[in-house]
């Protein structure tokens, strides 16, 4: 595996960045959630602006249409309910795919962990979550595991 934190995505501006470029100069780990806005697990956007809060982690979601269509808005309709239903203030990247022949390379390399449910491969669900270390080691935890259980 590369590591994670040097792989290039795009901003809800179309703006190339990186999760090492996103942390600040105190993040240890980074937390990477595939999000969707209507979905039955949604509310775990307050656990994880909870976590968002927290001394030496950066938290970044990437919206990901490909479960149920339960992520169809545009980017500002996105960042408007997030805003709005959960005070989500971590940042959002622009909707990519997270597995599939168009899966982003980030995911790719994210999707060789094995999960909490001893799970590897294809993310399954929306909000599967990874905690990626400054090493660009990765622990991987499943849609059910909430926020809360991942530290």
């Amino acid at each position: 595996m590369g590591n994670p934190l040097d792989i290039e995505f795009e901003n809800m501006n179309g703006e190339h960045t990186t999760l090492r470029t996103l942390g600040e100069s105190s993040t240890e780990q980074w937390i990477v959630v595939n999000v969707a806005s209507a979905c039955g697990f949604t509310n775990q956007y307050t656990g994880l602006q909870e976590l968002s809060t927290l001394d030496g982690i950066t938290v970044v979601g990437f919206p990901c249409n490909q479960f149920g269509a339960q992520e169809p808005g545009t980017h500002q309709e996105i960042c408007d309910f997030t805003s709005a239903e959960y005070d989500v203030t971590f940042p959002l990247m622009a909707k990519l795919e997270v597995k599939g022949e168009n899966q982003h390379p980030l995911f790719t390399e994210l999707s060789q962990s094995t999960g909490s449910d001893d799970h590897t491969g294809d993310i399954r669900w929306n909000f599967e979550k990874f905690i990626v270390s400054k090493e660009g080691t990765v622990t991987r935890f499943a849609t059910r595991d909430l926020p809360s259980d991942m530290l």
